[in-house]
């Protein structure tokens, strides 16, 4: 049965979902075994994956005995991420802290100690989000550049219309993981785990520190389930769902799974979650006036821009 960790560093368990990323896992795990912070634990959970993935993991096991491999429920990467949240209290202590990963990533090496560092002066029942750049890599880990910056404040009125906590980089403390483990039960099919992280932390009032420094190797390739979006390409695909209306349909996902959290936000977001989801509601003059009344904001000038542009063509 888990235990109450001791007092000091904090425990930190790693929730990695894998599917068919077994030409990676290695370098990602032994990117854990050189972390400057010790006191960790895998969750893994293997979507049915068919290239040896989970016999890596075992082997990996076999040296760092803190790591367990679940079954995954073969629903696509963001609800095995939500399977393991959910799955989290019943193989870690209680108070632990919560990292995600990414299969095919490289940590560097103090990419938990610097979460840590950037969130230990927070009290113990306040919930805390860490996140950060990373360096964007080829598949062979060559040609490194760094991620987007985030210019802007992390907040509830940005986590409502753009996720900017890249999930690979969230660190949560003890108080951040019990929102997220309590609300996951009521959270069925979000857009994907990290936004909904987000808005969650956010939402409930936590406090959000987005790093400037890498943390992290974040490998391109042909399979990313999603991918950097600082290139050209990446903009205009990106534009390209705005305007066929996918960025409307995953604010209604978004919304509707928030509501079933409702009472985990502060009164303050409640508010302006029933306002949000009121203003998609009205005309041109009732959609513009309502956006800039409450003040929603994207980290960019060209992603402020797209925002007007969705709500002017009644895509919000």
């Amino acid at each position: 049965m888990p235990t109450e960790p001791t007092a000091g560093p904090p425990h930190i368990v790693i929730l990695m979902a894998v599917y068919n990323g077994a030409d990676h896992l290695d370098e990602q795990l032994e990117s854990f075994a050189a972390q400057t912070h010790t006191d960790w634990q895998l969750l893994a959970s293997d979507d049915a994956s068919r290239d040896g993935s989970r016999v890596v993991i075992e082997r990996f096991a076999g040296t760092a005995g803190h790591t367990v491999c679940l079954d995954g429920p073969a629903l696509g990467g963001t609800e095995n991420f939500m399977s393991l949240i959910r799955a989290m209290p019943a193989h870690a202590p209680d108070g632990s802290w919560l990292a995600f990963s990414d299969q095919d990533d490289v940590w560097l090496p103090d990419r938990l100690q610097r979460g840590i560092a950037a969130l230990q002066k927070t009290a113990p029942d306040q919930p805390a989000l860490y996140c950060s750049r990373t360096w964007i890599t080829n598949e062979t880990l060559g040609e490194r550049r760094l991620s987007v910056p985030r210019p802007k404040p992390l907040g509830f009125r940005n986590a409502l219309v753009q996720n900017v906590a890249s999930g690979n980089t969230i660190l949560l403390n003890a108080a951040a993981a019990r929102l997220v483990q309590d609300a996951a039960s009521e959270a069925t099919c979000p857009v994907v785990h990290d936004w909904w992280v987000y808005q969650l932390v956010s939402g409930a009032g936590g406090v959000l520190v987005h790093g400037d420094t890498p943390s992290l190797l974040y490998r391109q390739h042909e399979v990313n389930q999603i991918g950097a979006n600082d290139t050209i390409r990446a903009k205009i695909l990106r534009m390209a769902m705005l305007l066929s209306g996918t960025f409307r349909d995953w604010n209604d996902v978004n919304i509707a799974v928030l509501g079933r959290s409702a009472h985990r936000l502060t009164p303050q977001n409640r508010q302006l979650l029933e306002a949000f989801d009121a203003l998609r509601g009205k005309g041109l003059v009732g959609r513009l006036k309502g956006l800039k009344r409450l003040g929603l904001y994207r980290q960019s000038r060209s992603s402020t821009m797209a925002l007007w542009l969705a709500v002017f063509l009644g895509r919000l």
